[in-house]
């Protein structure tokens, strides 16, 4: 699934695809945090008698958003920008895909956390709610990630110019 988004955007000029990182990912993550921190405190208030409550959810979420929020800040201040002029600096975007290691580590203890979004037996309806938009937010996180490591980091190739002013390096 990954894949066909990353081939569907392989070819868009850098400006679009930041376009698209931004209105679909970022944005929809910046909404996704806060709905899903509330859910959590909920049922580990509500239902911490429970043996399979997810304890330390609403802690976890609410670190990856603070990780998250810090690492969209620094693309859209710093990298993106240089992306969209056609620079990539090699330095910069070694760390934000460092940190996207980073968040992978933490979308693995999430979904350990919620039993891959599977509720116990008679969950209630937050909870159901709580474990399908964390499985929501593992999957549109894993898209951004691969999206932005295998196409927008990726340096566009030259394309050869053919005409009069295009030598093909044998003439020197």
């Amino acid at each position: 699934m990954h894949q066909q988004l990353t081939d569907q955007w392989r070819d868009a000029p850098t400006q679009d695809l930041i376009q698209f990182v931004l209105t679909n990912f970022h944005e929809k993550h910046r909404q996704q945090f806060p709905e899903l921190i509330q859910l959590a405190r909920k049922i580990e208030s509500v239902h911490n008698d429970h043996q399979e409550c997810p304890v330390g959810l609403a802690d976890l979420l609410t670190e990856m958003s603070n990780e998250l929020e810090s690492h969209m800040m620094k693309e859209e201040q710093i990298l993106f920008p240089m992306l969209a002029g056609g620079i990539y600096p090699s330095g910069p975007i070694a760390v934000m895909e460092e940190e996207h290691g980073e968040h992978d580590v933490m979308l693995a203890k999430l979904a350990q956390l919620t039993r891959d979004g599977k509720a116990p037996h008679g969950a209630c309806g937050s909870w159901i709610m709580l474990y399908e938009g964390t499985q929501e937010l593992i999957h549109d996180l894993q898209q951004h990630i691969a999206l932005e490591n295998e196409v927008l980091f990726r340096e566009p190739q030259a394309v050869p110019q053919h005409g009069k002013d295009f030598c093909c390096g044998s003439c020197q």
